[in-house]
């Protein structure tokens, strides 16, 4: 299996109209319904005057009917990453509306997308041209959202690419995933493989490991996951029938590999990428040292000190520069050594420790901020050096640590992930710099533990 359709077939291809795209429990959503729910949602699209739409869904099916409606109609869909209102307020300005599945309290101009549950006689719409592309939002280094632009034409060869590497092993799978297509990991994995391969897709994100035991066993599943749902797999719940598993977003740890192959009985393929540059390498991991290979024609070279990539699915031909730091071998494979800059990843998720900094400078009574990756006991976490001005200071004091701890993570969730809210905290009474007048964060490390 590793021919795939362009997303100008997904609809359009001569397929019957009771093939299954999507379920939900008892319900199943076939091409026939997708093919109506795309063309009316495409008509109110074009009676729109704004050109970009945000995409803010729970619903995988939904979702799709969104993004096609969008392209199809000649809309800009917008992958803002997240659902919050209070951070759509703030991101009013990048996009003209928000498309969603829930009734969001959402000032701007708001369209609930739903099914329409019928089918009727289908005119094949206008294709999407080249040109066309999706815009992705991420943590840039200096803390605000980074856009990033891509190509349906890029989507559709990283689909391919996987379909090529990954083979007959899809065939007959059922998609089932962890991971939201709010990222381009979700996106490309959880949307465009399966649509691409014909593959039905679960419509609803698993978030817990019994959601997954749950499943029912007359389907193998191919699950989409990441190194933070794996850690947390319960090993006593019954397995589901998991055919084949990937993995990517973080490092996955050797224990917790050899843990879901115990349950499971199946070995990860691992994923190595991202949101600018898309699939680089794969390894399936069946040992704990597995070095990475590169996808075809994906290549790195080294060029100020700094490592760059080019591969068929980035745009610029200039290629990208990789926050990672990459070690290689005689082959061409690698291994990853760490990462570099103010971007660090916890439990996948690409945390700004910039935008963390600016986060709690706009909290009343806090001076100066330094946050900086913790591991604790085998935990990874964000710690943050405060400076306080003497009104903070003293509600800290009378209020206790622990109420002031609490009332500042309460005021920072509308604004960051769960994962970036900083779990260990420390006030000191200056934040100390070098003779350039820059922080030397090694020395913030250290400063942080004299006062565990």
């Amino acid at each position: 299996m590793n021919k795939t359709l362009p997303l100008n077939q997904w609809l359009n291809a001569p397929r019957p109209d009771n093939t299954p795209i999507a379920w939900l429990d008892d319900r199943t959503w076939t091409l026939g319904e997708l093919r109506h729910d795309v063309t009316i949602w495409v008509d109110v699209l074009r009676q729109q005057e704004g050109e970009r739409w945000a995409l803010c869904f729970e619903n995988s099916y939904l979702f799709i009917v969104a993004l096609l409606a969008s392209l199809h109609a000649g809309k800009i869909p917008v992958i803002p990453g997240h659902s919050r209102v209070s951070l759509l307020k703030e991101q009013q300005a990048l996009f003209s509306g928000v498309l969603s599945d829930q009734d969001l309290d959402y000032p701007g101009q708001l369209i609930v997308v739903a099914s329409m549950h019928t089918t009727g006689v289908f005119t094949p719409l206008p294709t999407v041209d080249d040109s066309r592309f999706v815009e992705l939002f991420t943590s840039g280094s200096t803390g605000t959202p980074r856009r990033v632009i891509k190509h349906i034409m890029s989507l559709e060869r990283e689909a391919s690419l996987l379909a090529t590497r990954l083979g007959d092993r899809l065939t007959g799978c059922s998609v089932v995933a962890s991971v939201v297509p709010q990222h381009l990991y979700g996106l490309t994995f959880r949307i465009f493989l399966p649509m691409s391969l014909g593959l039905p897709l679960h419509a609803a994100m698993l978030y817990y490991a019994e959601q997954l035991a749950a499943l029912s066993n007359d389907r193998r599943y191919l699950f989409i996951s990441s190194p933070a749902f794996l850690k947390r797999l319960d090993t006593e719940l019954a397995p589901p029938s998991v055919a084949m598993l990937i993995s990517a977003g973080g490092m996955l740890p050797w224990d917790d590999v050899t843990t879901t192959h115990h349950w499971l009985n199946v070995w990860p393929d691992e994923i190595y990428g991202s949101t600018e540059t898309g699939i680089m390498a794969w390894r399936f991991r069946c040992d704990d040292i597995v070095p990475w290979l590169p996808f075809p024609d994906v290549t790195f070279r080294t060029q100020d000190d700094a490592l760059w990539v080019s591969s068929p699915l980035i745009h610029e031909a200039e290629g990208l520069q990789l926050d990672d730091i990459l070690h290689f071998d005689t082959d061409g494979l690698f291994s990853i050594a760490g990462r570099r800059g103010r971007v660090v990843k916890i439990e996948e998720k690409r945390i700004s420790l910039n935008e963390i900094e600016r986060r709690l400078l706009e909290l009343d009574g806090i001076c100066e901020a330094a946050a900086l990756p913790m591991t604790k006991g085998g935990r990874q976490g964000i710690g943050v050096l405060l400076v306080l001005n003497a009104d903070a200071r003293s509600r800290w004091h009378q209020r206790g640590k622990k109420a002031q701890e609490f009332a500042w993570r309460r005021a920072l969730l509308p604004w960051l992930e769960p994962v970036a809210i900083p779990r260990y905290w420390r006030i000191i009474d200056e934040i100390p710099v070098n003779s350039m007048n820059k922080r030397v964060y090694a020395q913030l490390q250290e400063l942080f533990h004299e006062n565990s």
